[in-house]
């Protein structure tokens, strides 16, 4: 006769093991035979979490709701150099647009994707509506889709007969004088259940009972009122938990929440004491370069990056942001070293391969290049990665002098996504060397619709126009031009040599 172990044991050892589907099977089994089991009910919550549980810290993602309706009040015309939204203006730390590519918002486009930088940040609601979504749905994308809709419905899921917990029915202020229940319940509350409403009164409850000097849970209080949009008061419960208990995850929390407030340098401050209490701690020195990057201090954001590799020479993050800086620093050799690196660490994607064959390109290690874009289209998991490689391999040709192959590789970047611009401009470009202007200004004018912070479609539109001799179009597309990219030598020549025009007439 085998001998049979002990079921909660055994549940235990599941969830040690990360096997959480076969750990909730045996607390179930348990809580069917003895429903008051708090052993077996508080393990059970927090697999059931554990299956959810994203960390708060590192995802963070502003949506176009937050955006646009956001009613905390920030100086509209604020000091150059102290906010995040200002920075279309900003004269650029490192390579300009004409070589580095610009997201919406006017930063150089990152080495690393990260779900703040996704979406971009829109200026007005006609861009937000227009901006693509990313969350598998047809309303723009809010905090409350994407992640946080898999989360709330994850409920429903788990258990085809219900929720686990009815959180409708609970006596919270009872369950708040029992610490370490209460500790397993928010959290399956806030993660798996998606309820911050709830949450947040358990977290109150709870804080309450400790007599206010419990960090975790003015840490969980903070967390809550961050998600309901509510800054200052989660300022106030992170400054309040930094005062009991200084931990490096107070720091991060807490610069979220100036970076959400639009207020990077009081971030950065704060993160410098965070480096004066924990020297070298690699979250806070990526947090560090990650500000620096958003408010276009490319050359201190690398530095930071540098110290980041020299604690964790396995950083995807780091390695991929000083990749991304070489290339577009004209040394594509280098880059090339960084992404070979990652391939040696097992990251192993469409991205990467579209890197590399794009450093082989400029490197001029032609043998290369095309089985690298190879790798990278059947690595591809939809049509927009698809539709990237497709883009680079037209400049490829292009640099090769293979226009025919050019003009095919762009249209097939537009089949694969009909949104890209850079595809509409580049077909533009081949469209007018072959003398057919009509279909060039259209192609330019759809561009610059689905792009106005690009500067190319705008030029181009420009001196088409001013060929032509239309020039009140060709003048008013440099002036869009000039905004998006004031430093451009061409467009304030044209500008110049229009006006000059104007003059005489």
């Amino acid at each position: 006769m085998g001998l049979e172990t002990e079921p909660l044991l055994q549940a235990w050892s599941y969830f040690r093991r990360r096997k959480f589907e076969l750990c909730c099977q045996t607390c179930t089994r348990i809580l069917e035979q003895e429903p008051y089991d708090q052993v077996a009910w508080s393990l059970k919550t927090r697999a059931l979490t554990e299956m959810v549980y994203v960390d708060e810290i590192d995802v963070d993602q502003e949506g176009i709701a937050e955006m646009m309706l956001d009613e905390n009040a920030i100086a509209q015309v604020a000091r150059p150099g102290t906010s995040l939204k200002q920075a279309v203006g900003k004269k650029f730390d490192g390579p300009s647009p004409a070589v580095r590519p610009v997201t919406q918002s006017g930063r150089p486009i990152s080495g690393f994707v990260r779900p703040s930088t996704q979406s971009g940040r829109p200026g007005t609601m006609e861009q937000a509506i227009k901006t693509p979504r990313t969350a598998s749905t047809a309303r723009p994308i809010t905090s409350a889709s994407g992640r946080y809709v898999r989360l709330g419905t994850a409920s429903m899921i788990t258990n085809p007969d219900g929720a686990f917990i009815n959180l409708s029915r609970l006596n919270l202020a009872k369950y708040a004088q029992h610490p370490y229940l209460a500790k397993t319940l928010f959290e399956y509350i806030f993660h798996h259940e998606n309820d911050v409403k709830n949450a947040l009164d358990l977290a109150a409850l709870a804080t309450e009972h400790s007599n206010f000097k419990d960090w975790w849970w003015k840490m969980q209080l903070g967390k809550c009122y961050y998600r309901l949009g509510l800054y200052r008061e989660a300022e106030k419960q992170f400054k309040s938990a930094l005062t009991h208990q200084i931990m490096v995850d107070m720091f991060l929390y807490l610069g979220k929440v100036y970076i959400r407030m639009d207020q990077p340098l009081t971030a950065l401050t704060l993160f410098k004491q965070g480096l004066d209490r924990f020297p070298k701690e690699v979250s806070i020195l990526c947090a560090v370069a990650r500000i620096h990057e958003e408010m276009n201090n490319m050359i201190s954001a690398t530095e930071y990056y540098k110290e980041v590799l020299k604690q964790d020479n396995t950083n995807i993050e780091a390695i991929a942001c000083i990749g991304s800086n070489h290339f577009y620093t004209d040394q594509p050799e280098i880059a090339l070293r960084f992404y070979r690196r990652l391939l040696q660490m097992g990251v192993y994607n469409c991205q990467l391969f579209n890197n590399l064959g794009l450093c082989c390109f400029y490197a001029q290690q032609y043998d290369m290049i095309l089985t690298s874009f190879e790798r990278a289209l059947s690595l591809a998991e939809n049509e927009d990665e698809v539709a990237e490689v497709w883009y680079n391999l037209g400049h490829v040709a292009v640099g090769i002098g293979d226009l025919n192959l050019a003009y095919q590789c762009f249209k097939l970047t537009l089949s694969n996504n009909n949104d890209h611009a850079e595809a509409y401009n580049n077909l533009a470009v081949l469209e007018m060397r072959k003398n057919r202007v009509e279909q060039a200004r259209a192609l330019l004018q759809t561009a610059s619709s689905l792009a106005p912070h690009m500067y190319e479609p705008h030029i181009n539109f420009a001196f088409l126009s001013e060929k032509i001799g239309d020039l009140q179009s060709s003048y008013v597309a440099a002036q869009k031009s000039a905004a998006a990219f004031p430093n451009h030598v061409e467009t304030q020549q044209l500008i110049e040599k229009l006006r000059q025009h104007f003059a005489v007439i």
